[in-house]
């Protein structure tokens, strides 16, 4: 801090930062390559004026002070300019001259960020590392009634169903009536849930979409994208490519006059349609993108004009009641299509979850449910939406799933979770865990940028300033300086490396089960945990 500053009661030292720049003076060349990089500009090239003691041996001789002018690298502490941890200035630092550090004292920086009278918004997740899919173990090991399997040679069903799946005896009837069959299509368990073409930069987007198309034509793996609320760009809309995409309907509507449009001229049907009615990050809030994001290119997809916030309400405001709204919005999203494509609502984890998934077995135009845990991420939430609100996602498929059973249609509507699935890296293993609590498939979101694109945000608080524009990673920016840092080939590629070490993965789990012909689904006798509670809870088996 400058010995000059006026001091105000939001006055902060870097001993109050959570992030704290390491410098080394003697290694930097004044490049200034830390400086431009920096997307909060939490670092400056500064003018610094050392004193020097001279002094000398002769006894005739006083010590001289003398003054010299140094060149080198400043923190600022303004709270605005605060550290964010994302370490583009080491990435980029020819020297090794320069590093963030994580303070582990006491971070004071949180008391000051509602500056100006607004609550803090950031990206990412919730600021917890905690997860209970982490500590369930795969306890059921066939050996001798049913052998395991190899899961380097031995075949495998990696597939799930989405779309309403009749009873047999109300399939032949309708079969032999020539009644209508409700539309399923054989998918991959993994799906990219939605993230928007305006949250995502468009390198990244198109860098998901070549790596999709590529498993699909090339590898033979059914894996779709969801395109988040943001619409769907019109070449992808008119190519036969939008078989693999899942087109989202928020309560913004953005984008949509163009996709209702575009169905006459369309070569495919999309995979299916998902109704967002909330997210696990902010459960009932509507989403938002900052108008910094709101280009040209985003306002002529999304209808609207360039450079404004585009709020969605937290509802769907056209009906009276969510489930009127549910119940007609399900049915002309299938009209719209000829009943040929499958509809699903995406909601968030909570106590009436259950409630929801009893008036869907009622409709039979319903074709799943998606269900977005606590641990869900975002471009843009207030910080106490995302670390105080919500339901976990483990607790909540289980309770669906059982009530499924109860009421017999277990195999008939397919559940998909979501929210902070491989939030640790164990993508795999928290993945099965949820198919085997009851889900059909789990939807991941931050996971991908992360492992795809170098996303440097953290549960510990680092970086997540996805919501303004400012993605040091060129991740969630619009703008051309930031996004061009971004190959698409490149994150092409490593979606198809994601994709195929994780059917390695879950090879791995199922095969020791002796399942190879389809996914353990409520498999739950195969789970264990250390903790009786939650044992309890998801009426699986307590281990020690």
């Amino acid at each position: 801090m400058s010995s000059n500053r006026k001091l105000e009661p939001s006055s902060l030292s870097l001993n109050d930062l959570p992030w704290q720049i390491q410098y080394n003076n003697d290694r930097c060349t004044l490049c200034g390559q830390c400086t431009a990089v920096c997307p909060v500009k939490a670092i400056e090239l500064s003018v610094f004026q050392k004193r020097i003691i001279k002094t000398s041996i002769k006894k005739d001789k006083n010590q001289v002070n003398e003054y010299d002018t140094f060149y080198g690298i400043r923190q600022k502490t303004r709270v605005e300019n605060a550290c964010i941890g994302c370490a583009m200035c080491t990435l980029v630092c020819p020297n090794d001259a320069i590093a963030p550090i994580k303070n582990s004292g006491l971070d004071r920086l949180k008391f000051h960020v509602n500056q100006k009278g607004i609550p803090r918004r950031r990206g990412g997740r919730r600021n917890s590392s905690q997860s209970v899919l982490d500590r369930i173990k795969f306890i059921r090991i066939s050996m001798l009634t049913d052998p395991a399997l190899d899961a380097g040679r031995h075949e495998f069903e990696m597939r799930t169903l989405l779309g309403r799946v009749l009873s047999p005896r109300e399939n032949i009837k309708r079969l032999r009536e020539k009644g209508w069959i409700p539309p399923v299509r054989e998918i991959y368990p993994l799906i990219i849930g939605g993230m928007s073409f305006g949250a995502l930069s468009p390198t990244m987007w198109e860098g998901l979409q070549m790596g999709v198309a590529y498993l699909n034509e090339e590898l033979g793996m059914p894996v779709r994208m969801c395109t988040g609320e943001g619409g769907c760009p019109p070449r992808l809309l008119r190519s036969r490519f939008l078989k693999y995409v899942i087109l989202q309907i928020a309560s913004g509507y953005f984008g949509w006059d163009e996709i209702i449009h575009a169905i006459p001229h369309m070569k495919e049907d999309p995979c299916a349609i998902e109704i967002k009615y909330g997210q696990g990050a902010k459960p009932g809030d509507g989403g938002l993108l900052m108008w910094h994001k709101v280009n040209k290119l985003i306002a002529a997809i999304r209808g609207v004009p360039p450079g404004i916030s585009l709020p969605s309400p937290p509802t769907h405001q056209t009906q009276y009641s969510i489930e009127e709204s549910v119940a007609k919005m399900i049915l002309s999203m299938s009209m719209a299509w000829g009943f040929r494509v499958p509809v699903y609502p995406k909601i968030s984890a909570s106590s009436t979850s259950l409630a929801v998934l009893n008036n869907l077995t009622r409709n039979d135009y319903a074709s799943g449910l998606a269900i977005d845990g606590e641990d869900g991420g975002t471009g843009a939430a207030y910080t106490v939406s995302m670390d105080h609100m919500g339901h976990p996602i483990a607790s909540c498929i289980r309770d669906n799933y059982l009530d499924l059973i109860k009421i017999g249609k277990q195999n008939e509507i397919p559940i998909f979770a979501g929210g902070g699935i491989g939030k640790n890296g164990n993508l795999a293993a928290n993945a099965a865990a949820l198919i085997m609590l009851g889900a059909s498939g789990v939807q991941i979101g931050k996971y991908v940028m992360q492992a795809a694109a170098g996303c440097v945000g953290t549960e510990e608080d680092r970086c997540n300033v996805c919501n303004v524009g400012i993605c040091p990673k060129g991740i969630t920016s619009q703008d051309p300086r930031l996004y061009r840092r971004l190959d698409p080939e490149d994150v092409a590629q490593r979606i198809v490396d994601l994709f195929v070490s994780f059917d390695t993965e879950l090879k791995k789990i199922v095969a020791p089960l002796g399942r190879s012909t389809s996914l353990p689904i409520g498999m739950s006798d195969a789970l264990g945990i250390d903790d009786h509670a939650a044992a309890e809870r998801l009426s699986i088996k307590y281990v020690v």
